[in-house]
């Protein structure tokens, strides 16, 4: 694949598991031996981490919408700057329902190989969205 077909392969994926909470699609996304290099701990290895990743944010945040701000690629590695946008309706990290609607900060990279997503990278302003939240440092 192409740096162009990368970029779209990431993009589907958000947009389908992410965004559309099609958690059917993981399996056709990721390869079989993903990496999810950044898990939260206590996060299942390979494509079932990513599943508990997407139900935990999906429950806290029913409307979650995932938008690219940026995208660069080179080789087999895709590189996207996004936003998480939401309103807080569950619980997460500790914190319950606020019904505040937050905006969450992101960067991620991607290793493409077969078709597949293979490995991941991924930083997200959790602190800022604690913040939002208002969460009080423990």
């Amino acid at each position: 694949m192409n740096p162009s077909e990368n970029k779209a392969l990431y993009r589907r994926f958000i947009e389908e598991v992410f965004n559309q909470g099609r958690l059917d699609r993981v399996g056709q996304l990721l390869a079989p031996s993903y990496v999810f290099h950044d898990a939260p701990p206590g996060t299942p290895s390979g494509p079932d981490g990513v599943k508990q990743t997407v139900t935990m944010f999906r429950d806290a945040f029913p409307d979650l919408h995932i938008a690219f701000e940026d995208q660069v690629a080179e080789g087999d590695k895709v590189c996207s700057r996004t936003v998480m946008h939401g309103t807080h309706r569950g619980g997460i990290f500790g914190v319950p329902p606020s019904g505040r609607t937050v905006a969450m900060p992101g960067m991620t990279m991607v290793r493409i190989a077969d078709g597949r997503i293979a490995e991941s990278w991924v930083r997200n302003d959790v602190q800022g969205l604690m913040n939002q939240l208002g969460a009080q440092p423990s």
